[in-house]
């Protein structure tokens, strides 16, 4: 187990093999993995508790991919995190809400008796000679490895043009029901965009959707850039087709507020006015940037990583989540990344002396070991 001295003259020293920072799906999946491959020594921080973001996700708000009981027919429930897991057969949902899936992380959590610290902040993390220093308020964990699982959700985009911090972003909303107005301006048409105007169209609002290009139109079936089948479902509500104008290739240039109204310039010069705050639903920036300094970056802004999801510069720190990238794959779903947790467990376990075979093999019969990323492309279309 981890061990503890007062090599800082404090006695507040810990060292481990691996430190995972983040509780969220991320962090619990590959912790999951990492226990399977045989790794011991390890702990996961959190500078709130486990499931927090979902937990902080608008209270209509639901996973756009169904959660099914497929396991036994060997195929890997969609919102699965782990071998053997399935959502819906524990939870009896379909599509969970955010507070639904932290309930689920947290029994996870429970089941596996994984090594978690609450409330814990991570101030910074550098490495001097073989080992990480991870610094919080309580002093310093000593690491071999970590993965960084930090999630996008607490690190909202809020730029991007002038006034948009008069807007309020999707990720500060508690519940649309509790929202005052009876007209909205909503910047962002992918999913969250989407999401807020079908649950604002059934509360009898009316919405206008801006995008700066046009995902609902996308004729692609990746739905890291497309949208889901659960939102075009929704669109075709009634209500929805009734209260909702969507405008597609509409860049905004600013926001304004003068005398009790709010006005919506777009590029191309057209107003548009609403007595309500505008909602931001332009995505998020990626819990990445903390540790930037630890990676390459890409042309994109998003982190190199080897084939292992290790940074190309500083061995040993690895990255589990929505923010991975390879070549022109994004990662971005519960059930797109998971597939990467058994590449970093395997790499580490490998590096501390474990024999992975069985465990490679073992993830691999169940999608959770994806090495080859040449058929990671979008599948043929006939019309």
């Amino acid at each position: 187990m981890a061990s503890k001295g007062g090599a800082d003259g404090a006695g507040n020293f810990e060292h481990y093999d691996v430190v995972i920072v983040g509780a969220g799906a991320a962090g619990i999946g590959v912790a999951i993995a990492l226990q399977h491959s045989g790794v011991e020594n390890y702990l996961i921080v959190d500078r709130e508790t486990i499931g927090s973001s979902f937990r902080s996700w608008p209270a209509e708000t639901r996973f756009i991919t169904p959660s099914f009981p497929s396991n036994s027919i060997g195929m890997l429930d969609l919102n699965s995190i782990g071998v053997g897991i399935s959502p819906a057969f524990t939870m009896r949902i379909e599509h969970p809400t955010g507070q639904d899936f932290a309930d689920h992380l947290q029994s996870l959590s429970d089941y596996f008796e994984l090594p978690i610290r609450e409330k814990t902040d991570i101030l910074s993390i550098e490495k001097h000679g073989e080992f990480f220093h991870l610094e919080h308020e309580g002093g310093k964990i000593f690491a071999e490895n970590v993965i960084w699982a930090g999630g996008e959700y607490q690190y909202p985009s809020l730029g991007g043009f002038q006034g948009s911090e008069l807007c309020l972003h999707t990720s500060n909303i508690g519940s649309y029901q509790e929202l005052e107005g009876d007209d909205f301006l909503i910047i962002g048409g992918y999913e969250s965009g989407i999401d807020a105007a079908y649950h604002l169209a059934n509360n009898g609002n009316n919405a206008r959707v801006f995008d700066m290009n046009c995902p609902w139109g996308e004729k692609t079936s990746d739905p890291s850039v497309a949208l889901s089948t659960y939102s075009f479902e929704r669109m075709r509500n009634e209500k929805f087709e009734d209260n909702v104008k969507i405008y597609s290739e509409t860049a905004v240039k600013s926001v304004a507020y003068n005398d009790g109204m709010y006005c919506l310039t777009t590029e191309a010069g057209q107003d548009f006015h609403s007595k309500t705050k505008p909602i931001l639903a332009n995505g998020f920036n990626g819990g990445h940037k903390f540790v930037a300094h630890l990676f390459e970056e890409r042309e994109d802004g998003f982190p190199s990583l080897t084939e292992n999801d290790e940074s190309t510069i500083v061995p040993g720190m690895f990255l589990c989540g929505p923010s991975v990238r390879h070549d022109g794959h994004i990662f971005c779903f519960i059930f797109k990344y998971r597939q990467r947790f058994g590449i970093v467990a395997q790499a580490i376990a490998s590096s501390l002396g474990l024999d992975t075979e069985d465990f490679v093999a073992a993830y691999r019969s169940w999608g959770m070991y994806l090495d080859d990323l040449s058929c990671c492309g979008q599948e043929c279309l006939t019309c």
